[in-house]
């Protein structure tokens, strides 16, 4: 089987994952970045309590109606102009423990697409991670927290298309009390979920909580 092939299959089996076998996973507890560092006087924004998307009109009133949606593709970048983020994107899954895996701390520049659920503009809640901070400084989803509603992220896919997305929320939660089913729930249209870490951050413990976007597919290009 040519390379191409066993791609190909590897994403068919993907969209066939059951979503209720994953969410079981996520639903256990996510620890999501674990080992950022917060080592600097100044941490990173937290979202203002107005941002929350329960403070939000229900997600279906909050734009006109969408664009269809989209089929599978692998990611390569995501863009959110308001914070100044533009990243390559690598796939990850679970890791040994059973938590969502984060891209290499290494590189402060690189942001997260989870497998297990369903790529950016597909039916359904797709979900992008990365790193808050490293040793050296602040990384890619560091300003996550100071996103407002209606701000956009744009995920350049493996297919040509770029997926737009309208944020109609962004709220921190404590890791300990994480709402795993209102995070990440089947949608019955294109949502995707933006995670870093944030809260209160303690040396033995690292970050308490995790800072969630919210967002919906509003534009196709």
């Amino acid at each position: 089987m040519a390379v191409s092939e066993v791609a190909e299959e590897e994403g068919r089996r993907r969209r066939r994952a059951p979503w209720g076998a994953v969410a079981l996973v996520l639903l256990t507890g996510l620890a999501l970045i674990r080992n950022g560092s917060g080592e600097f006087d100044v941490g990173p924004p937290q979202p203002a309590s107005a941002a929350a998307a329960e403070n939000s009109r229900p997600p279906a009133a909050t734009f006109t109606k969408g664009p269809a949606a989209l089929p599978y593709s692998a990611v390569d970048r995501v863009r959110i102009p308001a914070i100044q983020v533009d990243a390559p994107v690598t796939p990850v899954g679970l890791d040994v423990d059973g938590w969502v895996d984060a891209p290499p701390a290494e590189d402060p520049n690189l942001a997260g697409w989870f497998t297990g659920a369903v790529s950016p503009g597909e039916k359904g809640t797709s979900v992008i991670v990365g790193h808050v901070d490293n040793k050296r400084g602040p990384a890619v989803f560091y300003g996550l927290g100071a996103l407002n509603k209606g701000n956009r992220i744009e995920v350049q896919r493996a297919d040509g298309k770029v997926a737009v997305f309208g944020i109609y929320g962004v709220e921190v939660f404590e890791k300990d009390d994480f709402p795993g089913e209102r995070v990440y729930g089947n949608a019955e249209t294109p949502e995707l979920r933006v995670i870093t870490c944030g809260g209160g951050f303690s040396k033995q413990n690292g970050y308490a909580g995790n800072v969630v976007v919210f967002a919906r597919l509003t534009e196709v290009r």
